[in-house]
C-alpha cells in the first residue's frame, strides 16, 4: 500500500479507557481524543492540536515491540521515511509535541494497531524490557535514542488487536512504577450497524464495560466518517442528541475517542459534536 494511504484497519466501535488519572479539566476541547499518524495527508501533529478540537492525541502506531526483545519500530505511514523493515527510523516531533502540550493537550504513543504488526509480550521480563524502552525512548527517561525527538510524551495507549493479550497488565504496572504518566487502552466492543438505530445495544455494552473495568474515565470510540470504518458510523446529530445523553450518566463517562485525524479533518466530525460531548 502506498505510504500516504491508510495502513491499519479499525473496528467500528472502541471504548477508550483512561487507566491512570482523570481526563477532566479540559472541557474546552470537547473531551475528544483522536488518533494521528496513519496518513501523511492528515497534516502535522501541531495542526491537529491547533484545531481546538482535541484534548488528547494518540500517535499511532508503534507496531513492532516485544516478542523476546525484537527491535521496536514505528509505522507512521506517510509522515516519515522508511527505516529498517519498512518502518520509520525517526521523526523529530519535538516542536509539535511541545506546541500541543503548551495548550494543555496530552500526547500519547499508541502501541499495536490492526495492521498485523509484529508485536506481543511473551513474558514478565519481556514486559519489563518494553516498559523500560518506552520510558527511555518516549517518556520521561533519559535514553540517548528518542525516535520522536527530545520532548517527553504524556503517556502510552494500548490498541492491541492481534489476539495476544498476555502480560499487558505487567507492562502497565511496570510503566506506572516509573513515574507519572497516562495509560489508556482501546478495547473493542460490538455495536450494531448505525442504520438499524439500535442504541440499546450500545448502552448495554457501555454499561458492561464501565461496570466491569476499573478506569478513571471511559470514552466512546466512533469513526469520524463513513469511510473510516466498515460500519458503526453515527451521524453527529444522532451522537449528541441520542447516544451521548443515553450513556453520559452511566459509569465514568469522559467523552469520545475519534478514528482518526485524517477522516476527521475534512468531515469536521469533532468540530460538529464537541459542544455536545
Amino acid at each position: 500500500m502506498a505510504p500516504n494511504n491508510l495502513k491499519y484497519s479499525w473496528s467500528p466501535v472502541h471504548l477508550a479507557l483512561l487507566l491512570v488519572a482523570a481526563m477532566a479539566g479540559i472541557a474546552s476541547a470537547g473531551n475528544i481524543a483522536v488518533y494521528w499518524g496513519q496518513n501523511g495527508d492528515e497534516g502535522s501533529l501541531a495542526e491537529a492540536c491547533n484545531s481546538g478540537n482535541y484534548a488528547f492525541v494518540m500517535i499511532a502506531f508503534l507496531t513492532t515491540f516485544g516478542n523476546n526483545g525484537q527491535t521496536p519500530a514505528l509505522n507512521l505511514a506517510g509522515h516519515c521515511g522508511n527505516g529498517p523493515g519498512g518502518s520509520c527510523a525517526s521523526l523529530d516531533l519535538t516542536a509539535d509535541i511541545q506546541a500541543c502540550q503548551s495548550q494543555g493537550i496530552k500526547v500519547l504513543l499508541s502501541l499495536g494497531g490492526g495492521g498485523g504488526g509484529s508485536y506481543g509480550l511473551t513474558s514478565t521480563d519481556d514486559a519489563n524490557s518494553v516498559a523500560q524502552y518506552l520510558w527511555d525512548s518516549y517518556l520521561g527517561g533519559g535514553g540517548s535514542s528518542r525516535p520522536l525527538g527530545s520532548a517527553a510524551l504524556d503517556g502510552i495507549d494500548l490498541d492491541i488487536e492481534n489476539g495476544r493479550p498476555a502480560h499487558y497488565d505487567e507492562l502497565a504496572s511496570a510503566l506506572k512504577a516509573k513515574g507519572q504518566l497516562l495509560l489508556t487502552a482501546a478495547p473493542q466492543c460490538r455495536y450494531p450497524d448505525a442504520d438499524n438505530g439500535d442504541v440499546g445495544s450500545l448502552v448495554s455494552a457501555w454499561r458492561s464495560w464501565t461496570s466491569g473495568v476499573k478506569a478513571g474515565s471511559f470514552y466512546l470510540g466512533v469513526p469520524a466518517a463513513k469511510a473510516a470504518a466498515n460500519n458503526g458510523y453515527i451521524e453527529p446529530a444522532d451522537l449528541t442528541a441520542t447516544v451521548i445523553p443515553a450513556i453520559r450518566g452511566i459509569g465514568s463517562y469522559g467523552g469520545i475517542m475519534v478514528w482518526n485525524r485524517y477522516f476527521d479533518e475534512p468531515n469536521n466530525y469533532s468540530g460538529q459534536v464537541k459542544a455536545g460531548v
